[in-house]
C-alpha cells in the first residue's frame, strides 16, 4: 500500500522559513508529478508547487520566489523549501503524487504563520 508522509510543518513568525518533506513507502516505482498543495480554513484546496520526474517545476503566483519545491527520485521524496512565509500562508500542506491516472495524498502537515 502506496503512503505519503509528509513532516516539517510548524508554528513560524512571518518572514521565517520553514522546509516541508514528504516520503512514500510501500513503492517500487517512480512517481510521474509529485506536488504540494494547500488548503487554508474556509478555502479550496489549491495546487502550490508541482515537480516532474524530469524536474520541471511551477508554482502558483502568489509563492513565486519565495518557496522551491525539489524532489528526490530514488527515495521517492518531495520536498518544499518555504522562506520569506506571510501570514497568508498558513494552511494544511498536502503531499499529492501521480502516476499514470492513480493519485496518492499524505495527511497534511500543519504550517502556521504568525504575524
Amino acid at each position: 500500500q502506496v503512503q505519503l508522509v509528509e513532516s516539517g510543518g510548524g508554528l513560524v513568525q512571518a518572514g521565517g522559513s520553514l522546509r516541508l518533506s514528504c516520503a512514500a513507502s510501500g513503492i517500487i516505482f517512480s512517481f510521474n508529478a509529485m506536488d504540494w498543495y494547500r488548503q487554508a480554513p474556509g478555502k479550496q484546496r489549491e495546487l502550490v508547487a508541482r515537480i516532474t520526474s524530469g524536474g520541471s517545476t511551477n508554482y502558483v503566483d502568489s509563492v513565486k520566489g519565495r518557496f522551491t519545491i525539489s524532489r528526490d527520485n530514488a527515495n521517492n521524496s518531495v520536498y518544499l523549501q518555504m522562506n520569506s512565509l506571510k501570514p497568508e500562508d498558513t494552511a494544511v500542506y498536502y503531499c499529492h503524487a501521480e502516476r499514470y491516472g492513480s493519485h496518492y495524498w499524505g495527511k497534511g502537515t500543519l504550517v502556521t504563520v504568525s504575524s
